[in-house]
């Protein structure tokens, strides 16, 4: 449940400051005759993620064995590419993320309505979909009934939350911060949903090695048990997987890990005139 919660709230908060940020500069830029588009923008691209979920729900449930283990590990190794690519470019751009945002902004405006509405919707549709796709494939994997989806519905309660405390100015962190060890944890989420996509393939016989497991602690920590539960809610931990479980949560977490956590490389004071002179010339 820990997992998804986290899920819920480190997109969901990535989406409300999205909103925030569009909302705060209409408002101070005297435009707050253009946030009809925007809400309308924000709208449609609520209603699509929400579709998309559904349609991942219902439309799997009415699939063979074969091709419901199919699409959950092939949607399982989408997202985690998808989540992945996320968490570096937000790393990457969460400073600059207002920035960007507004100049979309002041050309959509100079553009007219339609562009307002799809530069809202583009904004938060990307958030939106990539929060779907995750949190179907991150209960899929923990395969523990409601408490899943209950945890990503209460983060993303919590975002929303915590993004109209920052649009009213009561609340002030860190977000490159904040990002970054969220991000650090979504890493450890995602090589689990990544093994366990790994694992419906083999269920579904795509890949071989489903009895050869790794090891089997099932007598130790049993997945029925408390502890066993909280374990597989924030980590997705088995306590028998296969060894391809292991070798594909291990050749994910690693290298991904070290590369995101690797500080970022200082820019040469000559590096940084040259770019300086091509953003100006």
């Amino acid at each position: 449940m820990f997992g998804n919660y986290l899920i819920g709230l480190r997109e969901g908060l990535e989406a409300s400051l999205v909103v925030c940020i569009l909302i705060a500069y209409l408002v101070k830029t005297d435009h707050k005759d253009r946030l009809t588009p925007v809400w309308l923008g924000i709208g449609l691209a609520v209603t699509l993620s929400l579709g998309f979920g559904a349609a991942l729900q219902f439309g799997s449930s009415t699939l063979t064995f074969q091709a419901q283990e199919l699409l959950g590990g092939s949607l399982s190794i989408i997202s985690v590419g998808l989540v992945t690519w996320m968490v570096f470019w937000m790393k990457r751009t969460a400073r600059n993320l207002k920035s960007e945002l507004q100049g979309q902004l002041d050309a959509a405006l100079a553009v007219g309505t339609g562009a307002l509405v799809f530069t809202a919707f583009m904004a938060v549709g990307r958030e939106g979909l990539e929060t779907s796709l995750f949190i179907w494939t991150a209960v899929q994997a923990t395969g523990d009934g409601i408490r899943p989806l209950v945890g990503a519905v209460l983060g993303l309660l919590t975002s929303m939350v915590l993004g109209w405390l920052f649009y009213r100015g009561a609340l002030k962190i860190n977000l490159a911060k904040f990002f970054t060890w969220t991000g650090a944890m979504l890493v450890v989420v995602a090589a689990g949903v990544l093994a366990y996509g790994f694992h419906d393939l083999q269920e579904g016989d795509f890949l071989p090695g489903l009895h050869t497991l790794a090891f089997d602690i099932s007598t130790t920590i049993p997945s029925d048990s408390w502890y066993g539960t909280l374990l597989k809610g924030v980590f997705n931990f088995q306590p028998n997987p296969t060894a391809l479980q292991v070798t594909v949560w291990c050749l994910y977490l690693v290298p991904v890990m070290a590369l995101f956590l690797a500080p970022a490389r200082s820019t040469t004071p000559a590096a940084g005139a040259k770019e300086n002179a091509a953003k100006t010339g």
